[in-house]
């Protein structure tokens, strides 16, 4: 009997292999791409592995650290900081927090995702680890983990330092990890206008999108003299979310069209397309189980990601055994879905037991042959 099926492996079945055609969009930054969230299919891309200075959007990866602290428990989003001298002492984009001055996680979230704030960014590295210099340490650990290998951390603001760099492709890496796994982001990132403080204290979004584009969701905007002017931008429509980054464009105005320009190309061409069977899944035998059959189900997304002239005419190929030899485990993979474009295999779906069936005992398979004697008589 084959093993419950390992995320990561599933995660890797579940990807999809959307052909990408090589188009030419109106882009004025020398650095862009498109993902789409759910499978990390990179839909466009030019000069993406180029090393940038990334500005403020560097503070995606502050945010990612601070929400992954908060999701295991470490961190609450009432808990209190007291603001360090340094802190304090942020220059470039701030909310002008007071040294000892006490401010909530939740308040500090919203200083970064909404006015960018450097001294924010600074306490909340310094809550979740200490002092900053672990901070970044865990800061480029994570990124190495992602798969981020054109990124190198020295802050966690993205105030300009030496070395300090990272690649339109490795933005959308830790956006993508950020908006997929810790969804709640979207509580501080969708913010157009607010207040901390009580009131006393107003902030404006600097990712003008989020009002001005339909569907915008967030995420961050970085504007450096060295940097030029960046953006890793979201939106979600009919149930797809789209990241579009772009890297050293001229000018706030240049950045957003360009960013706009890759959202509406993604929004007009691709769609995710429900690969459910139109029939429920067939009961399998089982070989000497304690049921006769095991229920089966889809263990991966039941969406694929695939260009809209394309979805009608995508096809479906089951694989199953005849049986299984109990014992099964639910979860474990029986076979695989697997949808094409034409000849294309675009996703490879783990098929898999609903529930688990036990392997008969000898006196239950005793007491099952009496009465099939029985019952032939």
């Amino acid at each position: 009997m084959k093993k419950t099926v390992p995320l990561l492996l599933m995660m890797l079945l579940c990807l999809l292999v959307v052909p990408v055609e090589a188009v030419e969009l109106p882009l004025a930054a020398p650095e862009a791409l498109l993902m789409e969230k759910s499978t990390g299919q990179v839909l466009y891309a030019k000069n993406e592995h180029e090393q940038r200075e990334p500005a403020s959007v560097t503070k995606i990866m502050t945010l990612l650290l601070t929400m992954e602290a908060i999701d295991e428990g470490r961190l609450h989003y009432d808990d209190m900081v007291t603001v360090s001298a340094y802190a304090a002492s942020m220059g470039g984009s701030q909310v002008y927090l007071k040294e000892n001055e006490q401010i909530s996680v939740e308040e500090l979230l919203k200083a970064v995702c909404v006015s960018s704030g450097n001294d924010a960014a600074v306490a909340l590295a310094e809550k979740v680890a200490g002092v900053t210099e672990l901070f970044v340490e865990q800061m480029n650990n994570r990124a190495g983990e992602l798969g981020m290998n054109d990124t190198h951390f020295a802050n966690c603001t993205g105030l300009p330092a030496e070395g300090h760099v990272t690649s339109a492709y490795d933005i959308a890496l830790m956006s993508r990890e950020l908006i997929l796994k810790h969804p709640d982001i979207r509580r501080f990132t969708t913010i157009w206008m607010d207040t901390i403080r009580g009131g006393s204290f107003g902030l404006s979004n600097t990712n003008k999108l989020i009002r001005f584009y339909d569907g915008a969701t967030g995420l961050k905007t970085g504007s450096t003299s060295s940097a030029g002017f960046c953006i890793s931008a979201t939106a979600e429509r009919d149930g797809m979310e789209l990241i579009a980054v772009i890297m050293k464009g001229e000018t706030s105005a240049s950045r957003n069209e360009d960013a706009k320009a890759l959202l509406n190309y993604g929004f007009s061409t691709y769609a995710l397309t429900d690969i459910t069977p139109g029939e429920p899944l067939p009961e399998l035998p089982v070989v000497l189980g304690e049921a006769d059959t095991v229920p089966l189900t889809l263990a991966g997304d039941s969406a694929v990601l695939t260009e809209k002239s394309h979805a009608a005419g995508l096809r479906q190929e089951l694989k199953l055994p005849e049986s299984v030899e109990a014992p099964v485990e639910q979860g474990a993979q029986i076979g695989t879905l697997t949808v094409y474009d034409g000849d294309t295999a675009l996703a490879e779906v783990p098929i898999a037991a609903a529930q688990a069936v036990g392997k008969l005992t000898w006196s239950q398979m005793t007491e099952r042959l009496l009465r099939m004697a029985l019952l032939a008589k």
